[in-house]
């Protein structure tokens, strides 16, 4: 997103609609899981409300479940409905694909972003 190479979002948990560790995308990902995201307690509380819940686990398609400050490719239709409705997670930008872009404004996304922190503490 930021012009160079797309950093890697997250390896723990393995993320990626490729399950490659980045938010690279394709004509297989429909739903756009191109924003990194950091997520909070809020998103996902958010994300379950809106019948995505990206917490429980789903061994059958790797998917281990997520807490608080685990780094996740995110569909960009439901973090700006996080973000329309104030629940928005965090935002790695270097490690967000542009075609974000064609969803969320960057200036959104920019609202959100954060380094990657070291741990989820405070989160």
């Amino acid at each position: 997103m930021l012009g160079g190479a797309l950093d890697p979002c997250g390896t723990d948990p393995m993320t990626g609609f490729y399950r490659d560790g980045c938010c690279s995308t394709g004509p297989q990902d429909r739903g756009s899981h191109t924003i990194c995201a950091v997520v909070t307690p809020e998103f996902l509380a958010h994300q379950s409300a809106i019948g995505n819940d990206l917490s429980t686990p789903m061994p059958a398609y790797r998917f281990p479940g997520l807490v608080p400050g685990d780094r996740w490719c995110v569909t960009a239709h439901n973090w700006l409905r996080a973000h329309h409705d104030g629940a928005a997670a965090y935002v790695v930008l270097s490690s967000t694909h542009e075609r974000a872009l064609e969803i969320v404004p960057l200036d959104v996304l920019r609202q959100h972003a954060v380094d990657v922190p070291p741990s989820p503490d405070g989160l």
